[in-house]
């Protein structure tokens, strides 16, 4: 995205879908697919298509970014950086993922399939989020594991389930299994997955009822 890569080195600000505020940060990096910003000792990665809008700001006359350490999520010098390429450098790293307003998780990513990934959270364990709904990628700095955890007590425990290529197929795997839709912030994304076709998720709740989701509007799936 020439656009991006003519203005790395500067102070940038966006907006991202979901995002209530504004983001500001230094752009570091910028692929035809995904940008990388700096701020507050963070690295943001940012697919492109959540974009909204950008623009060059000026520098802060003290640098409230923090000091840059080592990219976790480093690529080779030369090698153009791209979304899909972040994930697969992204697996095992300790890291937050930006879904939307109130949906973000911590932990870190396990796989990386055709429109998904499966991400090991260490509130929800492992979580299923369809590579469309990834606004934000936030890698933990090597020694800050999210809520300062030792690294023992964040071993993957695994869902009993293989995983399918894509996530309408993962879906059909959890027939007649119980259910999280976007992290339960309803009571109409509980319940019992009854069956799942041609883009649709039928899930049945506590009460009885059925309601039917298009499955491009969920943003993250778990088995509680």
């Amino acid at each position: 995205m020439p656009m991006l890569t003519s203005r790395i080195g500067q102070h940038i600000e966006l907006t991202i879908s979901g995002r209530p505020q504004l983001d500001t940060g230094l752009l570091i990096d910028a692929g035809d697919d995904i940008v990388v910003i700096f701020r507050q000792e963070r690295y943001y990665y940012i697919p492109t298509k959540h974009i909204h809008h950008f623009r060059v700001i000026p520098s802060p006359e003290k640098d409230n970014e923090g000091t840059l350490y080592e990219n976790p999520l480093e690529w080779a010098a030369g090698e153009s950086i791209s979304f899909r390429k972040t994930l697969f450098n992204a697996r095992g790293v300790f890291m937050e993922v930006f879904l939307t307003g109130v949906h973000t998780l911590s932990g870190y990513l396990t796989s990386v399939m055709n429109d998904y990934l499966v991400f090991y959270s260490t509130v929800f364990h492992t979580v299923y989020v369809p590579l469309d709904h990834v606004k934000l990628i936030m890698p933990y700095p090597a020694n800050k594991p999210p809520f300062s955890l030792e690294n023992e007590r964040l071993n993957v425990k695994p869902t009993g389930l293989t995983l399918a290529r894509t996530f309408e197929q993962q879906l059909k795997k959890m027939e007649g299994s119980l259910a999280v839709l976007d992290h339960g912030e309803a009571t109409d994304k509980f319940g019992i997955v009854q069956s799942v076709d041609r883009g649709l998720l039928h899930l049945v709740l506590a009460d009885g009822e059925s309601v039917i989701w298009n499955i491009q509007h969920i943003k993250s799936v778990h088995l509680p």
